[in-house]
């Protein structure tokens, strides 16, 4: 079967390769009428134009590269699906690699999506990411890169992130309007520039109550729910207790429901449980537990809206958008039902 090409179409309706070229680029200096009678025909004879060759012809391949750590909580997925929205409404698309918390696949990642051609990047890099002066390099020689979740405030790039320490303030501060007393913090690793932020709004929270630093305390726990539960096991050895709990994350914080729990102590009742990046099991645990929720599928929307403009605008200063959170308060943490939250 013959191939049908552009020149078949131009020359069944006597017009120039340019005219039907036009109407598939949609151009404006074409009539309608014309317009509409080249594309019919086409689709008539069997014409599809060249994707490829119509894409390289605007300078564009209309692919966008994302690279995410993981896949295993639904964090990661629900910032794509904001990501597939915005772009899939201006016709691009997401290509997705995922890192498996690897710092050299992270890299192989970015060095495939760019050889590949991409227009763009969207990365949130691994824990202990040692790439950024690659990234920031490529960055500044004008590629169009948006970093989020796991960055710095203070990196010069366009990125978008949580306001963790706001919200790592209003976490521990529901706990002490509910009148608990001795309050730990279960923190993430201390290389890792959320956990620290989270940490900050801690230790303002404690100081703008007055809280004695006899009465709190700042525990390198981790990111998993068997964290929780080893610092626990090790507070019940050392009989060393406190009122309530704010953990970095929910993982965290359910590993520390379940030790509790496993111990025959209550929650909220004998410790207060305080969790952060809400996930969707906050809501299946007994108890049920009180959590920061993060606009995952906004900060989706957010990085990809940030990157279009980047495409098609450029920029010489790097923009950065803090997102705001949501202080969940559910049975886990409530002692004093009358206290507003």
């Amino acid at each position: 079967m013959k191939h049908v090409t552009i020149k078949d179409v131009a020359k069944r309706l006597n017009v120039s390769i340019s005219s039907i070229s036009r109407a598939f680029n949609d151009k404006y200096d074409i009539k309608k009428e014309t317009k509409e009678l080249i594309l019919k025909t086409a689709e008539e004879m069997g014409y599809h134009p060249n994707p490829i060759a119509q894409k390289l012809s605007q300078n564009k391949t209309f692919n966008i590269g994302v690279v995410v750590p993981e896949f295993i909580n639904e964090y990661y997925s629900e910032i794509i699906i904001g990501i597939q929205e915005v772009f899939m409404a201006h016709k691009f698309q997401v290509l997705i690699m995922q890192s498996d918390e690897n710092t050299d696949q992270e890299l192989r990642n970015v060095k495939t999506l760019i050889n590949s051609m991409v227009d763009g990047l969207i990365i949130a890099p691994t824990l202990k990411s040692n790439n950024m002066d690659f990234y920031l390099k490529q960055y500044q020689n004008g590629y169009p890169i948006v970093f989020m979740s796991r960055v710095e405030k203070n990196l010069p790039a366009s990125k978008v992130l949580l306001d963790n320490e706001k919200w790592g303030f209003f976490a521990t501060e529901h706990l002490i309007r509910q009148g608990y007393k001795k309050i730990y913090h279960l923190s993430g690793p201390k290389f890792l520039c959320v956990s620290t932020e989270r940490t900050k709004g801690f230790k303002k929270a404690m100081a703008k109550h007055k809280i004695s630093k006899d009465n709190f305390k700042i525990i390198e726990a981790g990111l998993f729910a068997k964290n929780g539960m080893e610092v626990i096991e090790d507070l019940i050895y050392n009989r060393d207790m406190p009122d309530a709990i704010f953990c970095f994350n929910d993982q965290v914080a359910m590993g520390v429901i379940k030790k509790l729990k496993s111990n025959g102590l209550r929650v909220p009742e004998d410790v207060a449980i305080m969790g952060h990046t809400e996930t969707r099991m906050a809501e299946l645990i007994t108890p049920q537990l009180s959590s920061i929720f993060q606009p995952t599928y906004e900060m989706g929307k957010k990085t990809a809206e940030l990157l279009l403009k980047l495409i098609n605008e450029g920029s010489d200063q790097p923009e950065t958008v803090l997102l705001n959170g949501v202080l969940n308060v559910r049975e886990s943490s409530i002692r004093d039902k009358s206290v507003e939250f």
